[in-house]
């Protein structure tokens, strides 16, 4: 569709070159209100996140497995709030790409590498939840803060060496050479890397995050039916129990962000391989901008479920993280899960 200017002139993303693509036409009322949503949107995902990387940096208490996937998860979510949502937004309000071929592969290789980031550090979330519900007294072995820091360490690598293997393998850096007009940045895919990349990014890591999700279901409910039925005043029951709902909470609590994270991204992962003339790009960019939004709902959940991070965060606005020991506090003081 060819968009023209009021005089019914066609304007171009580079007027000088004749294989330019053909420029949106966009009003100022709609500038102002997409640029708007951007800056606010990426603000408040950068703002959020931080506020978790610093309070599970700064505070030693939360040195803990689990936490050192979250922390890994809200550096994937703050670097697309302070990378992603940024350039995506330009691209979405002028149309147009005006950053050359070179930069257009980069820009792939960061998005394709925190979204598959992303999805890599909900399985690690996954199994580490798995372990401690349904085998926790291996978990203290088998999760250890030095195993976890280097599952962490090798799936950042892993993904890196996948995504710029993808990137290069498909020809982003050679984009004179397609049937593009100049001034788009497009995902294309060859049938080969389609089926490739259905197994490695979506299928595989969903199935290992739904199962395991299923499977500490099942365990909480038969575990919660076994603890109600040997509840007898027991000192040790009462600290079983205990226990086991701290663990029961974790997982229901991650198992929220995985469960929103998997709705924004399953419907945008199909989509995205069908390529039908059925959905529309308005359809796709949706999806594509639920996808970015959920990184920015994370630490909304934190705040919900977990009484740590309400504290920590007191901490880091009242700049009390800034006095003497501050890192040493016990975090956990009258919290009890």
């Amino acid at each position: 569709m060819a968009y023209e200017t009021e005089d019914h002139e066609t304007q171009y993303c580079f007027p000088a070159i004749n294989s330019s693509c053909i420029k949106g036409k966009r009003s100022r009322h709609e500038y102002n209100i997409i640029y708007m949503f951007v800056l606010l949107l990426s603000a408040w995902t950068v703002f959020m996140n931080l506020l978790v990387i610093i309070s599970i940096s700064h505070f030693k208490k939360l040195h803990t497995p689990t936490n050192l996937l979250i922390l890994s998860l809200a550096v994937t979510d703050m670097l697309i709030g302070l990378i992603v949502i940024p350039i995506e937004g330009i691209k979405q309000i002028e149309t147009c790409w005006y950053f050359g071929d070179t930069y257009c592969g980069l820009f792939v290789i960061i998005i394709m590498l925190l979204l598959s980031t992303s999805l890599s550090n909900l399985v690690l979330i996954a199994v580490d939840r798995y372990m401690a519900v349904c085998h926790p007294l291996l978990y203290p072995q088998k999760m250890t803060t030095t195993k976890t820091l280097i599952s962490i360490c090798l799936c950042w690598f892993c993904c890196s060496v996948y995504n710029i293997w993808y990137v290069i393998s498909n020809g982003y850096f050679s984009m004179s050479d397609r049937t593009l007009c100049y001034g788009q940045c497009t995902v294309l895919i060859t049938p080969a890397w389609r089926f490739i990349d259905l197994f490695v990014s979506f299928l595989f890591p969903c199935t290992v995050i739904i199962t395991a999700y299923l499977r500490i279901f099942y365990v909480v409910q038969r575990q919660v039916k076994i603890i109600n039925s040997q509840m007898n005043g027991v000192k040790c029951v009462r600290d079983i129990s205990v226990r086991r709902k701290t663990e029961s909470k974790a997982a229901l609590t991650l198992g929220i962000i995985v469960t929103v994270y998997l709705f924004c991204w399953i419907p945008f992962y199909i989509c995205s391989l069908t390529k039908t003339t059925a959905i529309t790009s308005t359809t796709m960019t949706f999806l594509a901008w639920t996808l970015h939004m959920s990184s920015g709902l994370n630490p909304i959940v934190y705040a919900f479920f977990y009484r740590w991070f309400k504290i920590a965060v007191k901490h880091i606005l009242t700049f009390r993280i800034f006095q003497p020991a501050s890192s040493l506090i016990d975090i956990f003081t009258d919290y009890h899960s």
